[in-house]
C-alpha cells in the first residue's frame, strides 16, 4: 500500500475532534478538487509502498494513543485497508476512514466513517488539471446510491466544504436523493479555507446557516493550532 505519510497529531475536524490520533494519509484520489489541501497525496501522489504489517507496526510504535484516522487522497482506494482494519481492531483500536464516499464501503473495518461528499464548488478548471480531469471529476465526485450505502453501514458523519449559501440547497438536494432521513446535527458545515485568519472570517457565515438549518458547525482545529502545515 503506497503510503504518503503516517503522524501523530489531534483530529482536527468532525465529532471526534481534539482527539490525539496516528493518521494513515495513503496516497492517490480518484477526484481532483480544486482546493484540495494535500496535493501530495492526490493531484501529485507521492510516498512509499509499505506492507500492512510496516504500517501497523508504525501506527502502534506511538504510546497513549488508541485511535487511528485513515484518510488521503482518497483511502478506499486501497485494497489492503480491510486487513489494517483488522488487525487495529483486534488490537483495541478506533478506526475513522475519511472518504468522499464515492466507492462503496465493501468489507471495511472502522468505527467511524466521515463522509465528505464533494460539492460543485470542488470543481478544478480545464487550465489547472486539463479536460479530461474536468469531466471526470464532474462525473463521479457525488455517487447518492453509494452514499447512502454508507449511510447504512454503520456509524458516520457528513462532512461538507461550503463557501456560499447557495450550496446549502445542494446539500438538501443530494440528501434527498439517498432516500436516507439523516438528523441534521450529523451534517457537518466547514468553512474552506487552509490558513486560520480566512477561516475565522468565513466562520460567521457559516455559523448562521448552521443556525437556520440545525446543521452542526464544523472547524479546523488543526490549523488554528499549527497552521497549513504537512504532518499535522
Amino acid at each position: 500500500m503506497r503510503i504518503a505519510e503516517i503522524f501523530y497529531s489531534i483530529q482536527g475536524e468532525g465529532e471526534l475532534t481534539g482527539i490525539p490520533s496516528v493518521f494513515v494519509r495513503t496516497s492517490g484520489c480518484n477526484l481532483r478538487c480544486r482546493w484540495c489541501d494535500t496535493p501530495y497525496a492526490s493531484w501529485s501522489p507521492e510516498g512509499d509502498s509499505l506492507s500492512v504489517d510496516a504500517v501497523f507496526a508504525q501506527i502502534t510504535a506511538f504510546s497513549g494513543v488508541r485511535h487511528a484516522v485513515f484518510t488521503g487522497g482518497e483511502p478506499m482506494l486501497v485494497r489492503e485497508l480491510t486487513e489494517l482494519g483488522k488487525k487495529l481492531r483486534e488490537a483495541g483500536w478506533h478506526i475513522t476512514i475519511e472518504t468522499a464516499a464515492t466507492i462503496t464501503p465493501g468489507d471495511a473495518v472502522y468505527d467511524l466513517a466521515s463522509l465528505s461528499p464533494k460539492l460543485a464548488n470542488s470543481a478544478p478548471t480545464a487550465a489547472e488539471a486539463g479536460p479530461a480531469w474536468v469531466d471526470r471529476h464532474h462525473h463521479t465526485r457525488l455517487r447518492p446510491e453509494v452514499l447512502r450505502e454508507w449511510l447504512l453501514a454503520g456509524a458516520y458523519q457528513l462532512k461538507f466544504v461550503v463557501g456560499k449559501y447557495t450550496e446549502l440547497q445542494e446539500i438538501r438536494d443530494l440528501l434527498k436523493q439517498t432516500g436516507v432521513s439523516v438528523p441534521a446535527h450529523k451534517v457537518l458545515l466547514m468553512p474552506e479555507g487552509v490558513e486560520s485568519s480566512g477561516l475565522r472570517e468565513k466562520s460567521l457565515s457559516v455559523a448562521e446557516w448552521c443556525k437556520e438549518t440545525g446543521f452542526r458547525f464544523c472547524d479546523r482545529l488543526h490549523v488554528h493550532l499549527y497552521g497549513h502545515t504537512r504532518g499535522t
